[in-house]
């Protein structure tokens, strides 16, 4: 392999190919779809070091039934679901409890950080409730601050209000200034407050005479901000689950049981308490089964005596569901359940598709461990190549790391990863992975498996290459930092140094997470690939400010 004059590590037969196709392509990329100049900058003020994709935040609520005060451990349970939500964000978290109806405050305890440094035995201990709500975050429409942590709480005229939120809004400046306009003061640039405030305030049309009526309330925003948040809202003795319209964020629904109820039929089974999560990963830990999903616009009210759903929200008749299709590919835990499905079939589908679309003559299928896991598992049944490892992780890393040196820096994939040798010299392997963002990482992987022998090594890639941001609630780099826009699947292939690379197609991924799905209405059926299309379910704002 040589340098060639654009920077890449080519063939000696292919460099000038290769030279010629990259300066071909970015001269393309700056004529193509643009994304607009005002969003783009929005999006790059954000001043995120991030090296890849990132989901903002997951949120988890419990509550118990019947007499309280409850045997339960409420803020255990809202501790363990957040350990479970984990992979979701890993800057900060909190838990806000309720002793209930009569509750004029509520217990609180939030920090920066993992959970496991957050809560202690202490902290536990100080959160003593018979519901609760929890939150687990990563950054993107605020600093990643002490005061950003969420949940929040606001003391209205009614008492205490808490309130977390995965998402993030699209109007958030029209949102903000109706807020100011009415004098209200703002603590934070973060929209969940924003979210939180525009609760505190009864509609015009509503009467209220005898309390809030907080289902009301959540509509009114609800219609004011279309998408994209799932929440939970806490007052006094109740806890609120809302996803917006289109369903762009996830949401489910789980009822906690005995702990030797066993298997039997949901439905038969005795509520000892509710519990509302981003994912369904967490419910067996705590003792709880899952039920169903929230549904798009659907405001469910949580009391001791159970659940009811109080509202649905719908969205316009001539828009679909916008569900986010990176949750299968990459956001979402493998055993959480989406749409009758588990996230990992779906993702094995995803493999299946991409040995439909770009098969290949191999000794060996493998994945760039976790995240490619599955897909190459379904490549490899469907091609009827043999699945092997030819990468170890290296579990003990840090996401931060202070490289000394040149080499050490050059070194950095090594320190993740190492080649199980035996295993690779000799073979042709296609290594599947589940995206490419960068492509800062592919490239030293190739490199780790031909230095260990490999004698071919093709790229397949489970999803479409990404080409646009997202402002609802991923933090995806900015166009000009996307591999995507600047080479296609040849040149990225020469760049990196593989023999071949291929992307699955934006219809072959849909295909693939439809498969084995419970059904398949296209009333309530539809995917936000905007990411990948450009096509944005909302529309574009007019206006950020990130």
């Amino acid at each position: 392999m040589a340098q060639s004059e654009c920077g890449n590590f080519c063939d000696a037969g292919r460099e000038q190919t290769c030279c010629k196709q990259t300066a071909g392509t970015i001269a393309r990329s700056s004529a193509s779809k643009v994304f607009p100049d005002k969003i783009y900058k929005s999006v790059q003020a954000k001043g995120k070091d991030v090296t890849g994709m990132t989901c903002e935040c997951g949120v988890f609520g419990a509550i118990s039934c019947g007499d309280y005060p409850t045997s339960l451990d409420i803020a255990q349970m809202i501790c363990l679901g957040l350990v479970a939500l984990q992979h979701r964000g890993q800057e900060s978290a909190g838990i806000v409890t309720s002793q209930g109806k009569n509750s004029k405050n509520f217990a609180v305890h939030k920090g920066m950080g993992m959970i496991s440094n957050i809560f202690n035995d202490e902290a536990i201990r100080k959160l003593k409730g018979n519901l609760g709500i929890g939150h687990t975050r990563y950054s993107t429409a605020a600093a990643s601050e002490a005061v950003n942590c969420q949940p929040f709480v606001v003391h209205t005229a009614h008492g205490a209000l808490a309130i977390a939120h995965n998402g993030e809004l699209v109007n958030c400046e029209s949102l903000r200034r109706e807020v100011l306009e009415r004098g209200v003061g703002l603590s934070t640039h973060s929209d969940s407050e924003l979210i939180a405030q525009s609760l505190c305030c009864a509609p015009e049309d509503v009467s209220e005479h005898d309390g809030p009526n907080w289902p009301a309330r959540i509509r009114h925003f609800m219609t004011l901000a279309p998408l994209s948040y799932s929440l939970v809202v806490m007052h006094k003795e109740k806890i609120y689950a809302v996803r917006d319209s289109y369903g762009n964020r996830p949401l489910c629904l789980g009822k906690i049981v005995a702990y030797d109820a066993g298997h039997a039929n949901i439905d038969e089974q005795l509520a000892e308490g509710w519990v509302v999560s981003s994912e369904s990963c967490g419910f067996l830990s705590i003792g709880a089964r899952y039920v169903r999903e929230v549904e798009p616009g659907e405001i469910i009210e949580l009391s001791r005596n159970g659940y009811r759903t109080v509202d649905i929200v719908e969205r316009p008749d001539y828009k679909r569901m916008a569900f986010c299709i990176f949750e299968y590919v990459y956001f979402a835990r493998s055993d959480s359940m989406f749409e009758g499905q588990m996230v990992y079939s779906a993702r094995l589908q995803c493999g299946r598709q991409l040995a439909r679309e770009s098969p290949l003559d191999a000794d060996l299928v493998s994945s760039v461990p976790e995240s490619g896991t599955a897909a190459a598992h379904g490549y490899a049944r469907e091609s009827g190549l043999p699945f092997g490892e030819v990468l170890c992780k290296n579990r003990y890393v840090g996401r931060t790391f202070i490289q000394p040196s040149n080499r050490l820096r050059q070194l950095g994939v090594a320190k993740k990863f190492g080649a199980l040798a035996q295993n690779v010299e000799g073979k042709r392997i296609v290594l599947v992975d589940d995206s490419i963002v960068r492509g800062n990482t592919i490239g030293p992987i190739i490199k780790l498996l031909r230095d260990a022998g490999a004698t071919e090594v093709h790229i397949r890639i489970a999803s479409p290459p990404l080409q646009y941001p997202c402002y609802m609630g991923i933090n995806i780099p900015t166009r000009e930092e996307l591999i995507a826009n600047k080479l296609n699947a040849t040149q990225l292939a020469c760049h990196v140094g593989a023999d071949s690379l291929t992307y699955l197609s934006v219809q072959g991924l849909v295909k693939a997470v439809q498969m084995n799905k419970s059904h398949v209405n296209p009333l309530k059926s539809g995917y936000c690939t905007a990411c990948l299309t450009g096509e944005y379910p909302g529309g574009l704002p007019e206006e950020l400010s990130w």
